[in-house]
């Protein structure tokens, strides 16, 4: 397996600036995780290389000059870092650099639910598209966070989602907490209701479903706390909510085919417009 983490950084960041948040916490896990860190810059926008000649030259100048700063803090951390700056669309070069990578890294300028700042397109189509894991650092401020939460729905993307959300609790002795959902079908306004013990019924169903996608953690993990979370309601709000309090939430999303690699579940693509946390998207 390729251990080599790529995190993206914008063409102009700052130290204050999100992708700032982006760059410590890919230096973070590759120094706990024994990966090597890849830093990539693409210096052009949604149209391609924007600018020529003397510009563009002194505009890969100066973000290579920013990695290898960034690729500087890695080494005195421990870890092994690189750096490359691409011309071209960032989207493309980024999806393209995931290929040979373990972990893409990207930021987010969302800065929690009273921000007004949305996370844009870029993001949500760099997490379809990628070959690997993706995750997403917004602008908030974890350090008094703990816990890892993790969609299980009882489906094979959520069974890698799980192996990942339980990797990283346990290496970094967070409890993981899986999250289960369920909502009865809608009915027409010509019916009374819903027959005796339905919603009692969905509940049992989804615990079912969640205790048979957990059944391996306690022998691969048997230090590993786990809280089993099972309820009525949508799977994105309440996974947020739990996120809230967590250092990381974990979700699955579509396969590999030649389609629905570039698309997102609506569970993945509502929390990465208002990401509650780290958020990892895994296929």
């Amino acid at each position: 397996m390729n251990e080599t983490i790529v995190v993206g950084v914008a063409d102009r960041v700052a130290d204050s600036d999100a992708g700032r948040r982006a760059v410590t916490w890919a230096i973070d896990r590759a120094v706990r995780s024994g990966s090597a860190l890849r830093l990539v810059t693409v210096v052009g926008g949604t149209l391609g290389v924007i600018g020529e000649g003397e510009v563009l030259e002194r505009a890969m100048e100066q973000a290579g000059a920013r990695l290898e700063r960034y690729a500087n803090e890695a080494h005195a951390q421990g870890a092994a870092a690189s750096a490359l700056v691409y011309q071209g669309r960032p989207v493309e070069r980024l999806v393209e650099a995931s290929v040979s990578a373990r972990l893409l890294v990207i930021a987010s300028d969302y800065r929690g639910p009273t921000s007004s700042v949305r996370r844009g397109p870029h993001g949500v189509r760099i997490a379809a598209g990628a070959h690997c894991p993706v995750v997403v650092v917004p602008d908030i401020d974890l350090s008094e966070r703990e816990g890892v939460v993790v969609g299980a729905d009882g489906s094979d993307l959520s069974e890698a989602a799980i192996a990942f959300a339980a990797a990283e609790a346990d290496r970094d002795g967070h409890t993981l907490t899986a999250v289960t959902t369920w909502t009865p079908v809608p009915l027409s306004v010509e019916f009374d209701g819903y027959p005796d013990g339905y919603f009692d019924n969905l509940q049992a169903l989804a615990e079912e479903a969640q205790a048979i996608s957990l059944a391996g953690i306690p022998e691969d993990y048997p230090d590993l706390r786990v809280v089993r979370v099972v309820e009525r309601g949508d799977a994105a709000d309440v996974l947020n909510r739990f996120a809230l309090h967590a250092r990381l939430v974990v979700v699955g999303t579509h396969g590999r085919g030649a389609i629905a690699r570039f698309l997102l579940g609506s569970t993945s693509h509502e929390m990465l417009a208002a990401p509650a946390t780290v958020t990892a998207v895994i296929r």
